[in-house]
């Protein structure tokens, strides 16, 4: 199977999806799953069956590396 941006969510059955301990319980969840290729899946927890972002470990470390340091806090009230 060929894991693109954009994918059904529900199209992915043999990962294991993980959910954040920050997740709250009105739903504010994001999941992620790690795929075979060495990338990542992202779904909203809200939307399970929806599309999933697909990235690389690379592109998700600088995510990761951005929210570290501050990069996205004007994003937010």
């Amino acid at each position: 199977m060929e894991f693109v941006n954009g994918m059904q969510a529900s199209a992915l059955e043999s990962v294991t999806w993980i959910k954040s301990s920050h997740s709250n319980a009105t739903g504010n969840c994001v999941e992620m799953a790690a795929l075979p290729d060495d990338r990542i899946a992202i779904r909203n927890s809200r939307d399970p069956q929806g599309p999933a972002l697909v990235c690389t470990c690379d592109e998700f470390a600088a995510f990761v590396a951005g929210v570290r340091d501050g990069g996205f806090d004007a994003m937010i009230g």
